[in-house]
């Protein structure tokens, strides 16, 4: 298959501080990407920095061959990239069905009938079309995320850390749907997350990312056995 993203010694700081500090990885169509890593060690900004929502200092960022270093988040989101944030970030006074309608900003181009395409992926969302977004559960309001996120059709989805705070039941139905999604959809994913259950379920490989860089890649069976460790230092 072929590459569809690439990061080529990308930096990026916080003012003065640096965060990313060289990441290096590629990887392809269809690929379900894990990255594992401790708090404060550039697991989000890496993923708001190949959003575009923070400037790159250094390096550069490729999406199906195109230069992306440089583009709006707006842009970046045409080309079909989607991001699903850490916290969620729906709209809290909005309904589910508004908090879809606002996905739809993104889309390519306006098509209702991919929100009821999207929602035969999220039967428990069918249910709570007119609650308020902030009423939802935890769980629930990762799962709506994950849908707003999908109504723009984007092509390779940025998860971030979707199991905090999350019961367990909602996590294995979003393991199953991700599942499901990326053999129908053809969806290709990275996923950031600490929980390694839930990333060695999904990932076809999965990263470390130590102290803004990515130091190697870690197999599933280590993580698995219990012979890794994630260290800080």
């Amino acid at each position: 298959m072929k590459e569809i993203l690439a990061a080529r010694g990308l930096c990026t700081r916080y003012g003065r501080v640096p965060i990313l500090m060289g990441v290096d990885f590629a990887m392809r169509e269809g690929e379900f990407l894990g990255i594992l890593g401790h708090n404060g060690m550039g697991k989000t900004t890496l993923m708001r920095t190949l959003m575009g929502a923070l400037p790159a200092t250094e390096g550069s960022a490729s999406f199906e061959g195109r230069d992306i270093t440089r583009l709006s988040v707006h842009a970046r989101s045409r080309a079909g990239l989607g991001l699903v944030p850490q916290g969620r970030e729906i709209f809290p006074t909005l309904s589910v069905r508004e908090n879809l309608r606002m996905g739809m900003a993104a889309a390519p181009k306006e098509d209702a009938s991919v929100i009821d395409n999207v929602l035969e992926e999220f039967p428990r969302l069918k249910r709570l079309l007119d609650r308020r977004g902030g009423a939802l559960s935890g769980g629930e309001q990762q799962l709506l995320a994950l849908a707003r996120c999908l109504v723009a059709k984007p092509k390779l989805v940025l998860l971030d850390e979707p199991t905090e705070g999350i019961q367990p039941s909602i996590i294995d139905e979003i393991v199953e749907t991700l599942l499901r999604l990326k053999q129908t959809w053809a969806l290709s994913m990275i996923i950031v997350e600490q929980n390694l259950d839930f990333i060695t379920s999904l990932s076809d490989r999965i990263l470390q990312i130590q102290k803004g860089r990515i130091t190697g890649e870690v197999s599933r069976e280590a993580l698995l056995s219990g012979h890794f460790g994630m260290s800080a230092a």
